[in-house]
């Protein structure tokens, strides 16, 4: 097939970590487990918020809608490569390497503008708590999060768009697990100028934004907490920010280091292996992250574990009670 022709034709070659086939298995059984650690530990989070009325506050509805996207995001990219080396097939459609790369943009947008409400949520909680309640008002909670999902389908809907109208040649192969935008543009046979030009341009407001917006929130954080007389005041106020620090840290560092890496190498191979990071692993370390560190989550899971415990037994007993009934007549 020649450049131009119908695309929708195209198969393209995920082509993964390794070519040895012996390595495989256990990539397979490496990826299957984070993900299963992934979806456990982000729907426990999901499941102890909504269950726990003390949790329904501004801080955990960010968090719950962030474990929701990091279940999408790993959802978005790993069963497919799941399945590929099940099969020992690198094949993904055209149609499906799109899809796939529209909604990681969707979803990876949507994550730094949860990261950027939750530093603001601090920012007001520990420096304007008397006000914490009249600026954090759930309206605007929900309108922040509804204004963020608008803006990454926008966004995602652009990039999409212009994919489309790039021309590929037959049998490309892409040197990732997933479909990534930059390596799709990389990979086109017609000219990708104006592609990359909004690309980056899309990178430094959307990335860049948030990022400076998280800087700021931190900054005016660190001057409050400087203010706070008590060394007990002042630990008391940063704890209750540790555990988003961590998560933005990793996010951040992990998604820099991907794009170093790839322009100082070159290596398609180390950029997908650092990808991992950010795609993967973060998702994956957010509840041990929030659990671990926060007493609030920790109680909530300890008593909706006690509530599953309780119910098993009621419920067991009430589907034997007719047999007791019938026993006792």
């Amino acid at each position: 097939m020649e450049p131009g022709n119908d695309t929708r034709l195209l198969e393209f070659l995920l082509l993964g970590f390794s070519e040895g086939p012996e390595l495989q298995p256990l990539i397979f059984g490496l990826f299957l487990s984070m993900y299963l650690i992934t979806v456990f530990g982000n729907l426990l989070i999901l499941l102890a918020v909504s269950s726990d009325s003390r949790l329904h506050t501004p801080m955990y509805f960010f968090l719950a809608n962030l474990s929701f996207v990091d279940i999408c995001i790993t959802s978005t990219i790993i069963p497919k490569m799941l399945v590929n080396i099940q099969t020992q097939s690198k094949v993904i459609t055209y149609d499906d390497c799109i899809t796939q790369m529209d909604f990681f943009l969707i979803f990876s947008v949507l994550d730094m503008y949860l990261l950027t409400m939750m530093a603001y949520d601090r920012f007001v909680a520990i420096c304007h708590p008397l006000h914490y309640t009249v600026m954090m008002k759930p309206q605007l909670c929900g309108l922040l999060v509804l204004v963020s999902w608008i803006m990454s389908v926008l966004h995602s809907l652009l990039q999409t768009l212009m994919v489309l109208q790039l021309s590929f040649c037959t049998e490309v192969e892409i040197p990732h697990f997933f479909c990534e935008l930059n390596q799709m543009t990389q990979l086109a046979c017609s000219d990708t100028f104006f592609n990359n030009l909004v690309m980056y341009l899309a990178a430094m407001l959307l990335g860049g934004g948030p990022f400076i917006g998280i800087l700021y929130s931190y900054s005016k954080i660190a001057f409050c907490i400087q203010r706070i007389s008590s060394a007990q005041g002042k630990y008391k106020a940063f704890s209750t920010c540790a555990s988003h620090l961590s998560i933005v840290s990793l996010f951040y560092c992990t998604g820099l280091g991907v794009y170093l890496s790839s322009a100082a190498t070159q290596s398609s191979h180390s950029s997908a292996t650092a990808s991992v990071m950010y795609t993967v692993v973060t998702p994956m370390l957010n509840p041990f992250i929030y659990s671990l560190r926060n007493r609030d989550i920790k109680e909530a899971l300890r008593r909706f574990s006690g509530m599953a415990a309780i119910k098993v037994p009621i419920v067991l007993g009430l589907k034997n009670f007719p047999r007791l009934q019938a026993s006792w007549s």
